[in-house]
């Protein structure tokens, strides 16, 4: 594919996979309610349309099927009311309508991960036309000999009637922004009302004319690249600028063997050289008046094509957004190291310069803070999912549960957010397979709402996001834990000594499951284990709380971004360490005779009532240093996950926002991460600090 190519899949990527989930959405919340509204049925055969008609453009032929057929059974539901559905009508409905927003979605994948589509869909196509069948001859209410039906595909294949030429006056307005203004002739084209991404629509028209042989300009001209230029040709139309009748026949005639096009006219340039040509109105177009030209039973635009004058939202890659990012990073790295110069600081009379710098230090805080907050999204994209998860295994486990979604508008880096589905998904599957309770009666007898509850939510402190799945079910049995753990080896000291933390975090252990059986849901080897490695791998944490008999809670801690982090520069010999605030409790002194030692001869200090191991950084790295007593240096008190203890370092130098920088590829090889680094950043003085992972340095050590 070229370039052009590649934006228009990215652009119908995009489009589509909104829709779907539009949709999903909507089907979720009509079952809920066990019915449909008129606005539903509107809203979901101008998706099916939309889709139908962007993948019939793109040659997907498996999903304009699919969204043609489902097109044709809302466009029967619309015109014949809601009151021809019975509710096993609407029951047969909702199963088929899930069913083929499932198949579409897999299709889109399978576009997105370069694999061939589905090269016959016919089971379900031929499922929704019996369907379709049904309804028509259960509808008693609609005489067949007196009412006919025009399907979608019937007013598709109606072309605009001929009409005169208009003049280039009539619309000058509309054309006060095209380049092109002296051509003799321009053709003015309208789309399908509510056929979406009528930019790509148009591109396609300029390729087929290109094709022809035909040289001629066109207004907008950047449709293939801007998706807003859509607005415009809805409001005024597309136009292509044109030198010749000859040229303008070919034209017209290309445009009635394409599909999609409502209308469209020719305007004449009475300004034009070539003004005295005149065209027959046998070979003209349609009517101006574009408001009459729509076939009769054209749908009328939906409420999310009434474009405003100003648009609010933009789509940008993001990629692009990652390099915008890293280019900001490069800036706050340079900015750093100008204003802490050596050359400078040793200057005199710098009054002047140090009022400038503070000022653009203002500027490149704020211009990171705009920069990474383009790059938050709301949750409520994940969390709506969860929806779907919890419908489908609600009728499959023959259990009545209903989801709560709490703060759905909490926003977090888009790189996160794609990355933490999988593990809530999996998380909420565990609570409804086997935190919730078989059955309404077992629920009922431990005093609880026959309607068993998950409560997804989510909220943020200043540097990380907060998301607890909480279900009231059973709960976890910690004996029931001890003897599983037991039997599968993973236990590392008597049962009596572990802490009811300790039990439970058990079930994050690799190999560890609760479940004896295997099911649909769960027991096929990937259990909590991989959450928690998924969850870590972009810098997060994973608790879980239960009572037994009163249900279970999974708290996961996310960070805002892993861009940038505020971070603690301490020192070991010449080397420098970045410590990510987040991770640190307190830092202190301490003297020789507070440190106690294990059985082993490790060093162990006391904090707050509990012991915590004392980890030497330069012992671990090798790392040549004078401060080698634990009371010339300082103790640092960190936490990640369940990891707990305290790092020595030579000293403390300073709080600093930094930007992370990954390691090169190259050092992989070495399991770099292993050894309890997670990347580096460039200082102020052009030096590299390494930013230490709490949670593997601890591994590290005890390896």
């Amino acid at each position: 594919m070229d370039n052009g190519m590649d934006n228009m899949l990215d652009m119908y990527l995009f489009e589509t996979n909104s829709l779907l989930e539009q949709l999903d959405e909507l089907l979720i919340e009509a079952e809920k309610a066990g019915d449909f509204t008129v606005d539903d049925v509107n809203e979901i055969f101008r998706i099916m349309h939309t889709v139908k008609g962007s993948s019939a453009m793109m040659e997907f032929n498996s999903l304009m099927q699919i969204a043609h057929h489902i097109e044709d059974l809302f466009f029967f539901i619309r015109e014949n009311g809601l009151d021809s559905l019975d509710s096993s009508h609407k029951s047969t409905l909702f199963d088929l309508m899930f069913r083929s927003t499932d198949l579409l979605r897999a299709e889109v994948s399978k576009i997105q991960n370069n694999e061939p589509l589905s090269d016959n869909v016919d089971n379900l196509t031929e499922e929704i036309n019996s369907f379709l069948k049904k309804i028509s001859k259960d509808n008693k209410d609609t005489p067949q000999e007196t009412k006919k039906q025009e399907t979608p595909a019937a007013k598709e294949s109606a072309k605009p009637a001929p009409a005169a030429v208009a003049d280039l006056n009539e619309v000058r307005m509309d054309l006060a922004e095209c380049p092109y203004d002296n051509a003799a002739y321009f053709l003015r084209i309208f789309f399908d009302e509510g056929c979406g991404m009528e930019n790509l629509r148009a591109f396609m028209l300029i390729s087929s004319l290109k094709e022809s042989g035909l040289e001629f300009n066109f207004y907008p001209g950047d449709v293939e690249t801007n998706s807003q230029s859509s607005v415009s040709i809805i409001e005024k139309g597309f136009y292509i600028a044109i030198d010749s009748h000859e040229s303008a026949d070919t034209a017209i005639a290309q445009i009635n063997n394409m599909n999609n096009i409502r209308s469209y006219e020719l305007i004449q340039n009475a300004r034009a050289k070539n003004a005295a040509e005149e065209k027959t109105p046998e070979t003209a177009a349609a009517p101006a008046n574009r408001e009459n030209t729509a076939p009769a039973n054209t749908p009328a635009a939906s409420t999310g094509h009434q474009m405003p004058s100003k648009q609010n939202l933009i789509s940008v890659n993001l990629a692009k957004l990652d390099n915008l990012v890293a280019i900001v990073g490069e800036i706050v790295i340079t900015e750093s190291m100008v204003t802490s110069s050596p050359e400078i600081q040793n200057l005199k009379n710098l009054d002047s310069f140090l009022k400038a710098t503070r000022q653009l230090r203002k500027l490149t805080d704020d211009l990171q803070d705009i920069v990474m907050s383009l790059r938050m999204v709301p949750i409520s994209g994940v969390f709506q999912k969860m929806n779907r998860i919890v419908r489908d295994m609600k009728q499959k486990l023959k259990k009545d549960v209903r989801l709560t979604i709490v703060g759905e508008n909490t926003e977090v880096d888009k790189s996160i957010v794609d990355s933490i589905g999988d593990p809530i998904m999996h998380i909420v599957r565990n609570s409804m397979d086997h935190g919730i309770e078989e059955t309404a009666e077992e629920r009922i007898r431990a005093g609880k709402n026959p309607q068993g509850e998950i409560i997804l939510s989510a909220s943020h402190t200043t540097n990380e996001v907060i998301i607890s799945i909480r279900d009231d079910g059973r709960g976890v049995n910690p004996a029931g834990v001890l003897a599983k753990a037991k039997k599968n080896g993973i236990l590392t000291k008597p049962e009596s000594e572990y802490t009811q933390k300790e039990i439970l975090s058990l079930l994050l252990a690799p190999g560890f499951s609760t479940n004896e059986t295997v099911t649909e849901f769960s027991g096929r080897g990937v259990g909590m284990d991989v959450v928690k490695k998924n969850v870590e791998s972009i810098g997060g944490t994973i608790t879980i709380t239960s009572e037994l008999g009163k249900g279970m809670c999974t708290t996961l801690k996310i960070p805002l971004t892993m861009a940038i982090v505020d971070g603690m520069e301490i020192s070991v010999g010449k080397s420098v360490f970045t410590i990510p605030i987040a991770n640190i409790r307190q830092s202190f002194k301490v003297k020789n005779d507070e440190v106690i030692y294990d059985t082993e001869g490790n060093e162990i200090i006391r904090c707050m009532n509990q012991f915590y191991p004392i980890i030497r950084i330069h012992r671990l790295y090798n790392i040549e240093t004078e401060i080698t007593s634990i009371e010339d240096g300082i103790l640092v008190w960190v936490e990640s996950g369940d990891k707990s203890y305290c790092l020595f370092v030579d000293d403390l130098l300073g709080e600093q926002q930094v930007v992370v920088k990954p390691l090169p590829v190259y050092l992989n090889s070495f399991n770099i991460k292993d050894s309890g680094i997670s990347g580096c950043t460039i200082l102020g003085d052009g030096n590299i600090s390494i930013i230490l992972d709490v949670l593997n340095l601890y591994a590290a050590a005890h390896n």
